[in-house]
């Protein structure tokens, strides 16, 4: 997020450090930041944002924790991301909302380093981890037969994510600091103002942090996921080509389990969200980092609130795509509870169990189970329900 990365600080109507942001356009006056009516919207806005996602991924990290200590890399993958949302609700989200309420920065200096630390590596984890997720998925699809080795691999993406997301905001503890004006009045700003000498250094920091944030992410998410369209469609190409050569229990073994199917769709749509929220609000970074004066005078504050809060929004749509790809679970239960018409304590989750919670049983249900994903699409049908009945324990 730009106003992060930079000396400015998206509050009340104002965006900028205060030395810089005080000025007007000809450079004369000075005009400190308020609490505008536009501010306010995004206050309310955010805060109710930070509710639903609260409540929606830890309903989502309560679900997919349950099950036992030996659980699938997919749910392991889901909680990693839940967590970096859950960082991005309670860190970002509310540090946004009060900072727009005060104004000016009232916390002190070594909150100033330390919230603006935290606020990156947030921002990191979400992307890396949805990076991992492409990768796992890529990997799944690519090379079906090397299963046993997924977790393994996946445990050691998600170390290295998050390292980085640490390492790489390491320099916000350095750079940003308290800066105070005392004309017209008193006023203080958590800010990168002078913390380089030249604004060319100032730019590349931003360009090197939106690369490794946004563009690096974005690239390796469309190379995995067209590599993985090429490979389906080469099998569909050899399944409609040798169809007519197998008998019809065979036609099914060049295709790829629903299961995994499910779960491939589940990570587009969650890839396909990152990218639609967040890049609006990146791409106006990259004008602002490369043309400050211009965008001052072309984009209103308003905008810049709106694509900060649809931003967000990419927060709370993660555990709701993941409830909506194991709901149907969720109906099954039901029906199973009509069916049984009893009054034992079986009816008292299936009205409760709804998209979110049903991800848990979702995970610790047998053969049809994400855990299912893990077959090899190679194999013959036999060999397949015997690989699915293993795989599950993993």
């Amino acid at each position: 997020m730009f106003h992060q990365l930079t000396e400015q600080a998206v509050n009340g109507s104002c965006q900028g450090a205060a030395p810089d942001c005080n000025r007007s356009a000809d450079g004369d006056a000075l005009q400190l930041p308020t609490f505008s009516t536009a501010a306010k919207v995004r206050v309310i806005i955010t805060f109710s944002l930070c509710a639903v996602s609260a409540v929606c991924n830890l309903l989502v990290l309560w679900a997919a924790g349950r099950g036992g200590k030996r659980k699938s890399h997919v749910r392991i993958l889901i909680m990693h991301l839940t967590a970096a949302d859950l960082l991005v609700t309670f860190i970002v989200m509310p540090v946004d909302a009060a900072w727009n309420i005060t104004v000016q920065w009232q916390a002190g200096d070594a909150a100033c380093r330390l919230l603006m630390f935290l606020k990156l590596v947030a921002m990191y984890s979400c992307a890396f981890v949805t990076v991992v997720i492409s990768l796992d998925r890529q990997s799944a699809i690519l090379n079906p037969l090397g299963i046993t080795e997924a977790k393994r691999k996946s445990k050691i993406m998600l170390a290295v994510a998050w390292t980085m997301s640490v390492i790489l905001s390491l320099p916000q503890l350095f750079i940003f600091h308290n800066v105070t004006i005392t004309v017209p009045e008193n006023f203080t700003q958590c800010t990168t103002h002078g913390s380089f000498v030249q604004r060319w250094q100032e730019t590349l920091y931003n360009m090197f942090t939106f690369t490794c944030l946004f563009l690096l992410p974005l690239v390796i998410m469309i190379f995995c996921y067209t590599r993985i369209l090429v490979e389906i469609s080469s099998r569909m190409a050899q399944s409609s080509s040798k169809s007519q050569f197998l008998e019809p229990q065979n036609k099914d073994f060049l295709n790829i389990p629903k299961a995994r199917m499910r779960t491939l769709k589940m990570s587009i749509v969650i890839v396909t969200s990152f990218i639609v929220c967040w890049t609006p609000y990146y791409l106006l970074g990259l004008w602002y980092w490369l043309f400050p004066e211009k965008m001052e005078e072309t984009v209103s504050h308003s905008l810049t609130h709106m694509l900060f809060i649809f931003g967000l929004f990419n927060a709370c749509l993660d555990p709701i795509t993941y409830g909506l790809f194991t709901i149907h679970f969720h109906h099954g239960l039901r029906r199973r509870c009509r069916s049984t018409n009893t009054r034992t304590e079986l009816g008292h989750p299936c009205p409760r169990q709804m998209s979110f919670l049903s991800s848990h049983r979702q995970f610790v249900s047998s053969g049809h189970s994400t855990h299912s994903e893990e077959v090899s699409d190679g194999a013959n049908s036999k060999n397949a329900s015997v690989r699915n009945v293993s795989v599950t324990k993993i």
